[in-house]
């Protein structure tokens, strides 16, 4: 095991896929010489050439279609939006195009593309550049979106991701860039689809994804000390959705909490807590606890910004005002 950072885990997933099959390369915006928004494809044109790692015109409808156009054609596109938010210009080559091909050709044509963009707020990037718009996608037949929280899941997502016959959203929230982790130095992937149980507790089940997992384990740090056993479950993906894994949790805890940092009105923590509340509603001890997001644009002022991204103490909050524990 070796300890890195989320971005180098991406990094690594990015060199080893370049390395092992020549249908791959990268496209978007700044990934060659600027070496990323964020610096994940830093070094890898200097390696692999114009060719392979090709930095495109600010232009999202173009490069996204021309990325789904040369998965159909054979290749193994990764393509990379400098913000989430940037993929609504190109929504209708993401929603009508990658994610319907397949099924309009009866299975004939595959678009195995990725589409790599950094989500959510936290980094003072203000209203138009700190959204996200996951959820959007996950209501979408024919994508697959994954919503890593670790340098293990990333790195091991972003391979599966790559491999995957089918497009797939990868969203990478910013606040997780510089966090670190174990990082085995085999070779190894995470299946698309399947929920993870970061901690084991007996108590209360905490559920979230990407940056959320970080508060929800503090959370559960906190909880720890005044003798509450949580367990926490990362989603990991949003679409494919493992619920069998949050069911199982939440059957055993007989309490639910479900932490989504987005907006809190049509959010996806709202399906998950409804799917809890219909699959498990006999064994739950209370109604199904959610903290999200403000239903504010993101304001630049950091203090102000912090304001509209959950805390750990809303989540102790409300589990006091939901369960009395």
């Amino acid at each position: 095991m070796t300890e890195i950072t989320f971005r180098q885990a991406l990094q690594r997933g990015l060199r080893e896929a370049l390395d092992a099959d020549p249908n791959v390369f990268l496209m978007g915006e700044d990934i060659g010489k600027y070496d990323g928004a964020y610096a994940v494809t830093q070094g890898l044109l200097e390696k692999y050439g114009p060719d392979r790692v090709r930095d495109t015109p600010i232009s999202e409808a173009a490069f996204v279609g021309a990325g789904v156009g040369a998965a159909v054609a054979g290749l193994r596109p990764v393509v990379e939006l400098m913000s989430m938010s940037f993929s609504l210009v190109a929504s209708d080559q993401i929603v009508n195009m990658a994610a319907k091909i397949r099924y309009m050709s009866g299975g004939q044509l595959k678009v195995p593309m990725v589409l790599r963009a950094p989500t959510g707020g936290g980094v003072q990037l203000a209203a138009t550049h700190s959204q996200s718009f996951e959820n959007w996608y996950a209501s979408v037949p024919g994508l697959k979106v994954v919503t890593p929280s670790t340098p293990y899941d990333a790195l091991g997502l972003l391979r599966s991701s790559i491999e995957d016959d089918n497009p797939v959203v990868f969203a990478e929230n910013a606040l997780l860039y510089a966090t670190k982790g174990d990082v085995p130095d085999e070779e190894y992937r995470v299946p698309i689809g399947v929920a993870d149980v970061k901690r084991t507790g007996t108590d209360i089940t905490l559920v979230g994804w990407a940056h959320g997992i970080v508060t929800l384990m503090a959370a559960a740090e906190k909880l720890a000390e005044t003798g509450v056993s949580a367990e926490v479950v990362d989603l990991r993906s949003l679409r494919p959705l493992d619920m069998e894994t949050v069911t199982e949790s939440v059957e055993k805890t007989g309490r639910a909490l479900v932490l989504d940092e987005n907006w809190r009105t049509a959010g996806f923590g709202a399906e998950v807590a409804a799917e809890i509340g219909y699959r498990s509603s006999d064994y739950l001890d209370g109604p199904v606890a959610r903290v999200s997001g403000t239903d504010t644009p993101s304001p630049y002022s950091r203090p102000l910004e912090q304001l509209g991204i959950p805390q750990v103490p809303w989540v102790i909050d409300e589990i006091e005002k939901t369960y009395g524990i």
